[in-house]
């Protein structure tokens, strides 16, 4: 079968950042970020930057990993195929953070590309999860908002699904639509001149197996 790749640069990713911090800035306001590992340490850092303020401080970023990606579509490639389960491999210590870390805050929630949702579903499930027990914890009525920014978003049938009021309010942002294709990122290069040169090459390479 046919896998289509679409090769993504340092250079791009960056740029993809830049651009989405403007209308984060205005419309989302985050006071804290949580990066999906791995795919989302990158773009979280970069965003980093642009969402700085003159006289405020950096935006904290904690992390949290979660496996789906399960087997190998091919043994050349880096393609995967996506699982149905999703497993954490790195959660935040809640004994580690302040209890009010979470609670009333804007939470920008960074991942790399929006494939099946099922990973994005599970993070904002589990982490409103935890929020919601530690402001029963501490009698505390504050609101928490959750948003979503992915570099792209695969424009296909999705198994997860996320929020109806978080899409109905526009918290979901992603940089760049795309189809159905297999997203190479910079950061799983093992050879990043030979990457660039297919990125410079085509957006979008078949390679069939």
């Amino acid at each position: 079968m046919a896998v289509e790749r679409k090769y993504i640069t340092y250079n791009q990713v960056h740029k993809l950042c830049q651009a989405s911090a403007v209308r984060i800035l205005e419309e989302f306001k985050p006071n804290l970020m949580i990066a999906i590992g791995g795919g989302g340490y990158v773009p979280a850092r970069i965003l980093r930057s642009f969402l700085k303020t003159p006289g405020s401080p950096n935006i904290p970023i904690q992390a949290i990993g979660l496996s789906l990606y399960e087997k190998l579509v091919s043994e050349d490639g880096p393609e995967e195929e996506p699982g149905t389960k999703v497993t954490r491999t790195q959660w935040l210590d809640f004994s580690s953070l302040k209890n009010t870390d979470l609670i009333g805050k804007n939470i920008l929630i960074v991942d790399e590309v929006d494939d099946t949702r099922t990973t994005l579903q599970y993070a904002v499930q589990e982490l409103s999860k935890d929020v919601e027990a530690q402001a029963k914890k501490l009698g505390s009525t504050e609101k928490t908002n959750f948003y979503i920014f992915v570099l792209h978003n695969k424009d296909k049938p999705k198994r997860g699904a996320l929020p109806k009021d978080m899409m109905d309010e526009g918290r979901y942002l992603a940089a760049e639509t795309v189809g159905n294709v297999w997203c190479c990122y910079p950061w799983e290069a093992t050879d990043i001149d030979a990457h660039d040169k297919l990125a410079a090459g085509a957006s979008t390479k078949p390679n069939g197996h």
